[in-house]
């Protein structure tokens, strides 16, 4: 066996090819593998840098890591569907196609019988499997429902690079025999998804952060340090300031009298405008 080589891994899997005969499914297997070409041409990406696997209605591609896998994102989020819609403009409802696919990347090994190894790749057809990807398919008009790994997302989508929108991935769980795995869906997960995600930014992670430092939690109403504005170190810091308070006319406290008018304090009158607590009525007309 060779040693463990790290791949861009691409899967392409033919939605309900089992439910036609043979001459649709020769047809279909046709459009796989022109589609498939046409992408990675458009993307740049040599064929001398690709190894095919025929898995029947799937194709299987290992694309050499120094091939760019933004191109590659790009090409399948645009190339494709315009492919698959031309082809299915043309052709009739038994042979139309549609596909799901994943994008993902790890170590693959070739063994001596030309056969692939290695849990990176067997992770990527468990999620090409997944139901959730299934019913994307299924619940879309597009002809494409496509997912990509977690490291994958990770490592390149999250940056939102041109042409690949990173607030347009979201995240989903699926269930394999050996435990969930994580992947993010282009486009609206189903109805029903067990974990949609908020595009990018991790559940308790301070917005732009790496998600090593946790955002400050706010108390609810009624616990410890409610109404205290949090510090930036996360510590509750002073009282949050209350509603501001108005008195029309005059207002007596403790024997003084408060009146309009002035703005300083002789003896136990006080003069001027009174406002306790948030902005002032200057500040609201400048922030206006």
């Amino acid at each position: 066996m060779s040693d463990p080589v790290s791949r861009t891994i691409l899967l392409l899997d033919i939605e309900r090819f089992s439910d036609r005969d043979d001459v649709e499914q020769a047809y279909l297997r046709r459009m796989l593998y022109d589609v498939t070409d046409r992408t990675l041409d458009s993307a740049g990406i040599d064929r001398r840098l690709r190894l095919r696997a025929d898995r029947g209605d799937s194709v299987m591609e290992l694309i050499d890591a120094n091939a760019p896998v933004t191109a590659l994102l790009r090409a399948l989020l645009t190339e494709v569907p315009a492919q698959l819609r031309a082809v299915n403009r043309m052709a009739s409802r038994s042979a139309q196609i549609r596909l799901r696919g994943v994008v993902a990347t790890g170590y693959v090994a070739v063994d001596e019988r030309d056969g692939w190894v290695g849990s990176d790749l067997n992770h990527a057809c468990r999620l090409l499997d997944a139901d959730v990807l299934r019913s994307a398919l299924r619940e879309r008009t597009d002809d494409l429902a496509l997912c990509v790994s977690d490291p994958l997302y990770t490592g390149v989508v999250r940056h939102d690079h041109p042409g690949i929108p990173a607030g347009d991935f979201h995240r989903v769980t699926v269930t394999s025999k050996n435990g969930p795995l994580t992947a993010w869906l282009y486009g609206p997960p189903p109805t029903g998804a067990a974990d949609e995600d908020h595009c990018g930014t991790g559940e308790g992670e301070a917005p732009g952060g790496s998600g090593d430092r946790p955002a400050p939690r706010v108390p609810a109403q009624g616990e410890p340090g409610a109404g205290r504005r949090p510090a930036p170190d996360g510590t509750r810091g002073a009282p949050a300031p209350g509603p501001a308070l108005h008195f029309n006319g005059a207002v007596t406290i403790g024997g003084g009298t408060v009146h309009g008018g002035q703005n300083n304090i002789a003896g136990n009158q006080i003069t001027g405008g009174i406002h306790l607590g948030g902005s002032t009525p200057r500040e609201q007309a400048e922030d206006a």
